[in-house]
């Protein structure tokens, strides 16, 4: 049974169509980057799946059963631009909002939950940060917070946006490692991506996507130059995507 399976998902703004009929589905373990230009529907996507934003139809099943029934199953990422990083917290207190579908949103935290978000942290490089507010940190420790959250959640499939964005190169490093190692854990992610030069680096499948499904499959067979000359509209030079597809 795959873990996601995505029918006819369609989003409207408006009454303007700005996904239509998408539907993909997605093997247990694998590493998905979605891809496509700006303006494409990535991130509306990520958010009609996980009902932020209303679906006008389709379905989003996680296991067998609507997203809806299986919530605990899935752990979040957002874009760290629409974060309050302003708000009055700390680094391990953010950890721990991951682990509020094991313990309940109104119960204390346990010594075990607590345990759990500074080995999450430590698994970022984060946990010398633990007390430290939120607002303190930079933009690519902010980012490796949140990814520590999403990893005590235990969840089995997880949806990043764009968790690249912004970040270092030493954060870049980590957040790779970080999905290898949930891969290697058998768990199945989606992530909202831009660099067309490492989506053959990090991800084993690729959903190409501008408004509706341009191409879904194993990164190898998929992510070719003409269903990136498809998806962008041309707007891919010749020598870039020679660059990206050799």
């Amino acid at each position: 049974m795959n873990p996601l399976v995505v029918e006819q998902v369609t989003v409207a703004y408006d009454r303007k169509l700005v996904l239509e009929d998408v539907s993909f589905s997605v093997p247990e373990g694998k590493l998905v980057g979605i891809i496509g230009p700006n303006g494409a529907g990535k991130s509306t996507l990520m958010k009609a799946m996980l009902n932020f934003i209303p679906r006008m139809h389709g379905n989003v099943f996680v296991y067998g059963k609507p997203y809806e029934k299986q919530r605990h199953l899935v752990g979040y990422v957002p874009q760290r631009n629409s974060v309050d990083w302003d708000f009055p917290t700390n680094a391990l207190d953010v950890v721990l909002m991951g682990r509020y579908g094991h313990i309940g949103l109104w119960k204390r935290p346990r010594k075990e939950d607590v345990d759990i978000a500074m080995q999450c942290l430590d698994k970022v490089s984060m946990l010398p940060y633990a007390k430290r507010q939120i607002s303190q940190l930079s933009g690519g420790q902010q980012q490796r917070v949140f990814l520590a959250r999403a990893l005590a959640q235990d969840a089995s499939v997880y949806f990043m946006d764009e968790p690249f964005v912004g970040v270092d190169a030493a954060t870049e490093k980590a957040i790779v490692q970080l999905l290898n190692e949930l891969k290697m854990r058998g768990k199945t992610v989606l992530v909202v991506h831009h660099d067309l030069q490492t989506v053959r680096d990090y991800f084993d499948y690729v959903l190409l996507l501008n408004k509706r499904v341009i191409a879904f499959g194993e990164t190898e067979s998929v992510f070719t130059y003409d269903h990136i000359q498809k998806t962008y509209g041309g707007k891919v030079t010749f020598l870039s995507a020679a660059h990206i597809v050799g």
